[in-house]
Order: structure tokens, then sequence, then C-alpha cells
């Protein structure tokens, strides 16, 4: 039977998650924004909340979640009304854990998981996403070429979040056509980082292009050794963060446009009265729950081992379209107001649109 009530523990985390992102995150994420900075203060104490170790074993250093993807998406949701762009950069440590938790090797699950269950946060990075039109996680253009006991890699990447800092990235790359992932450390030969991107949302999260010319690693790099990955397993987990995170940012903009227009008063009364604005907010809380229950359903069949790939897809795709509906329809609610940037609404705007774009940018 499909049980969607948390645990009392699950209710604890995310009340505890609830109570950073209200007094840490939206303390500071519009200065954020503007300085396209992150504040490193509030993103390690987001760190030492633990949320990414209670997701890995306690034979590998970790707390060992029974119900690590349900626990992750109630937080996610949290993170993701708090500010999209911290709760990324929270979050990209799990990039390089979690594909090593559900698809590394005994060995390589010994010897990366530890770090992760550290209160310093981890200098790693993934990149998965391609600049081209058309990009397909199952059909990349980055390669891996077998050369002995060495895989020579090649291509170029983008959207790869704090790859400045980064020690350890985790590269995914087709190899005779499937999609498979490669640990490689900073410093090796033809990896070079490139200039910060400018995004059009989340401006705090500095994100870079890689280019992989010739890169050389030793055929124990290769994540899951012989066996590899199955990428959609990897995709599914994603899918279900960003799905998560929109949520909490389309819950953020609903509550806001809704105090607005209760508090709005125009021709005698508050805007919230006036059928046209009532209705909008009625149909932006539907979605969000919908959205919300396919999220936690995707979840919950993910730790019960299914395939659940349908449900994680329509989780992603309704995510999507709501995220943009509900905060668009907060700026129109704003009315003027909406458009100016001392409100917050035309941020989440801009954050809800690159939703679609985000592949592999969040992972529980």
């Amino acid at each position: 039977m499909i049980a969607f009530s948390p645990t009392e523990e699950q209710t604890l985390i995310a009340e505890t998650v609830k109570r950073f992102a209200r007094e840490r995150m939206r303390s500071v994420f519009r200065e954020a924004e503007e300085s396209s900075e992150l504040p490193w203060e509030v993103v390690n104490k987001g760190w030492q909340l633990g949320l990414l170790s209670a997701a890995i074993p306690e034979d590998y250093g970790g707390l060992g979640d029974a119900q690590p993807t349900v626990t992750g998406a109630l937080a996610a949701e949290e993170l993701g009304w708090g500010d999209l762009a911290l709760a990324l950069a929270i979050m990209v440590p799990g990039l390089v854990a979690l594909p090593i938790l559900y698809a590394g090797t005994e060995e390589q699950k010994r010897t990366y998981l530890p770090r992760f269950s550290d209160e310093g946060y981890p200098k790693v990075t993934a990149a998965l996403i391609e600049p081209r039109f058309r990009f397909d996680p199952a059909a990349l253009e980055t390669t891996a070429v077998r050369q002995g006991n060495e895989y020579v890699l090649s291509g170029r990447k983008a959207y790869v979040p704090l790859a400045a800092g980064a020690e350890l990235f985790l590269i995914y790359a087709a190899e005779k056509g499937q999609t498979q992932a490669f640990l490689v450390e900073r410093g090796a030969p033809g990896l070079t980082v490139g200039e910060r991107e400018r995004l059009m949302g989340v401006k705090a999260l500095d994100t870079y292009e890689l280019a992989l010319d010739g890169v050389r690693v030793p055929a124990s790099a290769r994540l899951g050794g012989d066996a590899g990955i199955d990428i959609n397993r990897l995709l599914n987990h994603s899918r279900v963060a960003l799905a998560a995170l929109a949520v909490g940012l389309a819950r953020g903009a609903y509550e806001y446009a809704l105090e607005y227009a209760k508090n709005r008063v125009a021709f005698g009364e508050p805007i919230a009265q006036r059928q046209s604005i009532a209705f909008m907010l009625a149909e932006m809380a539907i979605e969000i729950e919908g959205v919300r229950l396919s999220t936690w359903e995707a979840a919950w069949r993910l730790d019960q081992g299914e395939e659940a790939t349908r449900e994680c897809v329509l989780a992603r795709q309704n995510a999507n379209a709501m995220a943009l509906m509900v905060a668009d329809r907060a700026v129109q609610i704003l009315g003027g107001h909406g458009y100016i940037r001392e409100y917050p609404v035309e941020l989440w705007l801009r954050n809800a649109r690159g939703f679609a774009t985000f592949d592999g940018l969040a992972m529980i």
C-alpha cells in the first residue's frame, strides 16, 4: 500500500529544513542574487544539516535512512521554498555521492562515500549537460574510449556547478553509445574549467563550461566498474529532486501572491475577493498539491525498488510547467509590482523558467 504520511523522523527533518530556509536562506537570497555570489556561511550551514549523510548507509559512514528518496523530497521542497540557487548549491555534493551509492563498486563506495559524512562541504561536482541543441542524457556527444587500462575522455560540458573550486568531477560520457560516468581528479591533463556562465536565473550559483581534450583516467575510474551505470535510474532520482524543488519554489510564489492579494486593497476591497484573482490563486494551489503528490509517489516507488520511470518523468514534466505557471500568475497578481525587482516574484519567475534545462543538476 502506498502511504504518504511522513514518519515522525521525516516530519522533524522537514520542519528543521523549513526553519533553516525561513531564517537563513530567505534572509540572504535577494542579496545573493544581486551580487551573483553564494553566501558560503549559509551554504555550509545547509550542508551541516546532514541531509546527504542521512541517505548514506551506516556501513559507509552515513545514518542509513530507510526511505532516503522520500525524505530527500520533503527536504528539497523546503530548500526550494527558501531559494533555488542556494538549494542547488547545498545539494551539489549529492551529484557525486548518490551516483556512487546507487551505481558504484564496493571499492568506490568505501573510498569515496565516507567523505560525504564529514562536517566540511565536499569540493566535488558532476558534469552531465552539454552545450548543444537537443541535448539528450542518453545520447551524449562527450565520448569515452577504452585504450588498454585507461579511458580517454573528450567533449564539452555546460552547467557544471561550482566547477572552479571542485577537486573531484563525475563526468558523464558515451562509451560505445551507452552513457557511463567517470571519476576525474582535478588537475588531470586536458581537463579545463572555462569561464563562469551568465544565467537568466539562479544567478548566485556559479556554473561553468568544461572542456575535456583527451583526458586520461584509469579503468578503475569508471563508475560501477565493468557493470557501469544505469543512467535512467540516476535520472529518475534527479527528476524527483527537481520536481520537489519546483514544488517548493511554486509554494513560495503562491504564498507570497496570496498574502499580497489579501492585503492589497483596490476600489474598497482586497483584490483577493475579485473572482479573477481568486480563481488564479485556487488553480495555483490545486496544481501545487497535484505535483507534490505525484512527486511523493515517484519518490516512494524508488525507495521500494520499483521501476518508476513513468512516475518520475510525469512528476518532472508536470513540475516544470506548474512552477512556471504559478510564478507567472504570481507576477500577474502583483500587477506592476510584480515586474519590480523590489518584489521577489520576478526572481521566482526567472528561476522557474530554468527547470526545463536543469537535467541532472540535483539528485536525492
